[in-house]
Order: C-alpha cells, then structure tokens, then sequence
C-alpha cells in the first residue's frame, strides 16, 4: 500500500522549492490513473459540470452531484492527497451551512480537504470550516463560479490595484487557516509575488511558472475536451482521435459481422451441444 501524501508533504515540498503537481479527476478509472503516475494531489473539481455532465458551466453542479464523484475517485485513489471543490451556493448561505457541506465531503465521500473560491470575503467562512477540522483549499483570481461578476473568463489583476486585492486576499485566506491557494488566471509576475507573500503553497492555473504548483483538467492534459481550450492549457496527449476510431471501428465490425468472432465466443462441449440440441427439438 503506497503511502498517503499529505498536507505536510505539500507543505514541505513548497519549502524545499520541489513543485507540487496535481490533477482533477472525476471517476474511479480517471484517479487510479492520476494515481498511478505519481501526482501530488487529486482535485475532484466543480469542472465535472462541463466535461462530465455537459453544462455550460460549473454554478448548475449541486453537492450532490459533487459528493457522487468525489466517492468514485476516493475508491481509485491510494496515494495522493484529495480536494472536493465545494459548488456555488454550498458555502455562501451561511457559515453553519459551509461546515456542514464542507463535513459531508470528509465523512461521506472520503475527501482529505475541500476546496472554496473567493478572498478575503470568504475568509470567516474558511475559518469556520478549518475550526471544525475539515483543511481548505483557497481559490482566487478567475473564480468560475462567479465569472459572470467578473466579466466572463478572462484574465485577472491585470492593474496594479486589482494585483494589491489579489494578494491582499490570499494572505486573507492564509490566515483564515487555508492550507494552500489556487491562483487562476492571473499574469505570471503576480503570481510570482503572491507566492512569495505566503507561507503556503500556491497551485497555479494559467498562473506561470512561479507558483508553488500546477494544476490542469484532466481531459484538457489527454486532449479528450475540445469545446474550448484555455490558452493555459496545454495537451499533452491527443486521445480524443484515437478514441473515436477505436468506437467506429466496433460499430463498423459489429455491422459486417466480423465481430464477436471465435476468439471473443465462449465454447460448449460437444457432446453437451448435442445434447441441447436434441432437447430443443423435441
């Protein structure tokens, strides 16, 4: 049984200047893979509500739907630390309610964290949620629960104020307790200063090389989500092709016969057939 990477891990890895690297994943084949090749940490990611289940985007995923797949995952996973994103509208009601959602991710669905977007708004929250014992993952930069407030996805602190902000709200969430802080879409010279500011690890995201640590999608690293690509995205497989001709060619040897052939049927004795046979017409 492969050891569990934990918060410390991260902690010290980002001490030591090793970069932390972490997938999302949705389901029990995608985290043993993700598993399997060694990443730091997996995060079950409110993204599913487009890559998994088609949304447009990711307000219309519900804790439900979230603590369905994260339960998935944590039966794949052996190794890596996991993150449940928690939906929009499981966090903002109120700080009761934030604790009991957070609390269903660690009790139900096996979760080591949960992570929230936002700054030094969700501050109390967060700290709420750490005073109950679950570990937070801060968000800030594009928060794609609320992209619309932002003017639709596009790159954030871009002027010097809008930078201040950014870093005044990560050293919010790292005080609220967070344990780390995912930076989204932000230009790479603030990233950098942001990650210097803290103490804890940064996980960029369209956030340059000077964060703490990188995470991407899932489908966007195997090339199987191509109804958009971010510019931070980089492909590093082109599976969707592949897997396409593999699903025609099925089609195509099911229509001409060719499939199952001997070699996919099971056999019976002869003398059984016989048998069966010959019961079957009388």
């Amino acid at each position: 049984m492969p050891r569990k990477v934990s918060l410390h891990d991260l902690q010290r890895k980002r001490d030591k200047g090793q970069p932390i690297t972490m997938l999302t994943a949705y389901d029990y084949p995608a985290a043993k893979l993700v598993d399997e090749a060694g990443v730091d940490a997996i995060l079950v990611g409110d993204t599913l509500a487009m890559t998994v289940l088609g949304h447009r985007d990711t307000v219309s995923v519900t804790v439900d739907d979230m603590l369905h797949h994260c339960k998935a995952v944590a039966r794949g996973a052996a190794r890596a630390l996991l993150v449940g994103d928690m939906p929009f509208m499981s966090y903002q009601v109120s700080r009761r309610e934030a604790v009991r959602n957070a609390g269903r991710y660690m009790k139900e669905a096996h979760m080591d964290a949960v992570k929230l977007e936002g700054g030094s708004e969700v501050a109390e929250t967060v700290r709420a949620i750490v005073a109950a014992g679950v570990p937070v993952m801060g968000h800030v930069g594009l928060t794609p629960q609320t992209a619309t407030k932002l003017g639709g996805y596009k790159v954030q602190a871009t002027s010097a104020e809008a930078a201040l902000k950014l870093c005044d709200d990560a050293l919010a969430l790292q005080d609220a307790g967070c344990f780390a802080v995912v930076l989204e879409a932000v230009p790479a010279p603030v990233a950098q200063a942001v990650t210097e500011k803290l103490t804890i690890p940064t996980i960029g995201i369209g956030a340059g090389a000077g964060c703490a640590g990188q995470v991407l999608v899932f489908h966007d690293v195997l090339g199987l989500f191509d109804d958009f690509v971010p510019k931070f995205v980089k492909q590093f497989a082109q599976l969707r092709e592949p897997m396409l001709q593999a699903l025609e060619a099925f089609r195509c040897e099911v229509e001409s016969g060719e499939f199952p052939g001997d070699a996919h049927s099971y056999a019976m004795d002869a003398s059984e057939l016989r048998r069966f046979l010959q019961a079957d017409k009388s």
